[in-house]
């Protein structure tokens, strides 16, 4: 009576895989509005017009005193370090994007790997403090799946010991934390403008500060050559966003604010969906008044569900539902980072659970109402028939 799972001989839930991320985007005749002008312009980069009204759009925004844009956050996390004057040692989570630790790695930094919150997922600021010593000169606090740090402690942390503190906000644009928006938080805060996030450029991001010498070193950095007052750096680069990369953020900030309440509706239809099924636990945004909802995170006891997170991923990806492991395997775990002494076993003790057990389900842009009813709905048969469909899995 089971064989209508896709794994047991029956069709895919969905003809066409529902995709995991946000993948807003403005209407093609926007788009192609924006691109003519682009073109009778013919100025595609070097801080063109557009890319300079983002900036202004976005100050407006955030109630930031400076953004920079750049062309992707990884290279904007490299730039803040660099004019953060970095050295040494910097504590981050594991638990992140690799590129956060990758971003260190970059500019000649060791990461320093600290464990999160069983519960929110965030930064635990008990052990950041055992982690402090004479060669860590800054905290990169990361802000996951649209909630926030414990922004407050981590700045009297950082403050104690005389070290800089910046935020890798990549998951973040647009939350609030306590009515205040995020991006004014810390000596700089980064964000990243990825199709796969909230607001996208299609790759992009931007560095925030309200520090008049830090955003100064930022825009030198930024270009091969140097740009607006000059100020002594150790290196530039070419992190310049293009102007078609600002044409679509105007479009995509001007859309923000309907495309997160409907991230937000389906957030919510998730949480009532998968209210009573043993074994998953809804990740809600943590330490924020106001959420992007820009992730769908769940954590699954396997020992309760009846199959493994890795299982259940197999099971989605068969009904051509995009469900991903997220973080996995971990920073610590990864290529360039075994030898790590940080993340030695049993040091990061909550990232190590997380990893095995966390998955993101679709939410975003492609995403409808009845699609997440039809999911959470698949996931309540895949747990009745889970011995069935166990069996099926070990045969891959």
């Amino acid at each position: 009576m089971d064989s209508h799972y896709a794994l047991l001989g029956g069709a895919p839930a969905f003809n066409e895989m529902v995709p995991v991320g946000q993948l807003y985007f403005p209407s093609w005749e926007r788009y192609e509005t924006a691109m003519r002008d682009i073109f009778n312009r013919r100025y595609y980069t070097n801080q063109g017009p557009l890319v300079r009204q983002f900036e202004a759009e976005l100050q407006q925004y955030l109630n930031v005193k400076h953004v920079i844009c750049v062309v992707n956050a990884t290279i904007g996390l490299m730039m803040a370090a660099e004019a953060l004057g970095l050295k040494g040692k910097v504590i981050l989570p594991s638990f992140t994007f690799l590129a956060s630790a990758q971003s260190l790695q970059w500019v000649g930094i060791e990461p320093v790997f600290c464990d999160v919150d069983p519960e929110t997922h965030q930064m635990d600021v008990g052990h950041l403090e055992t982690l402090i010593d004479d060669d860590v000169s800054g905290i990169m606090g990361v802000n996951l799946w649209g909630g926030a740090c414990d922004v407050q402690a981590l700045q009297a942390v950082a403050t104690r010991h005389g070290i800089a503190l910046y935020f890798d906000s990549a998951h973040a644009f647009g939350c609030e934390v306590n009515g205040k928006k995020i991006g004014g938080f810390g000596d700089m805060e980064v964000f990243s403008f990825h199709a796969t996030k909230v607001l996208s450029t299609t790759e992009g991001g931007c560095i925030c500060t309200n520090d008049d010498e830090l955003a100064a070193r930022l825009r030198n950095i930024r270009s091969s050559y140097g740009a607006g007052n000059p100020v002594s750096v150790v290196k530039t680069s070419n992190g310049r966003m293009s102007e078609a990369q600002g044409a679509i953020g105007l479009l995509n900030l001007e859309d923000f604010e309907a495309n997160r309440q409907k991230n937000e509706s389906l957030f919510q239809v998730y949480q009532r969906e998968l209210e009573g099924v043993s074994g998953i636990k809804v990740v809600k945004a943590a330490g924020v008044s106001r959420s992007n909802h820009q992730y769908m995170v769940c954590q699954i006891d396997d020992d309760v569900f009846g199959l493994t997170r890795d299982e259940l991923v197999k099971v989605l990806a068969a009904e051509n539902i995009n469900a991903r492991r997220y973080f996995y395997p971990g920073t610590h775990r990864s290529i360039g980072f075994l030898d790590n002494p940080s993340g030695a076993p049993g040091k990061l003790p909550v990232t190590e659970h997380l990893c095995q057990n966390c998955i993101q389900l679709p939410i975003g842009a492609l995403v409808e109402e009845d699609m997440v009813v039809r999911v959470c709905g698949l996931i309540r048969g895949i747990q009745a028939c889970k011995d069935q469909l166990k069996s099926a899995v070990v045969g891959l």
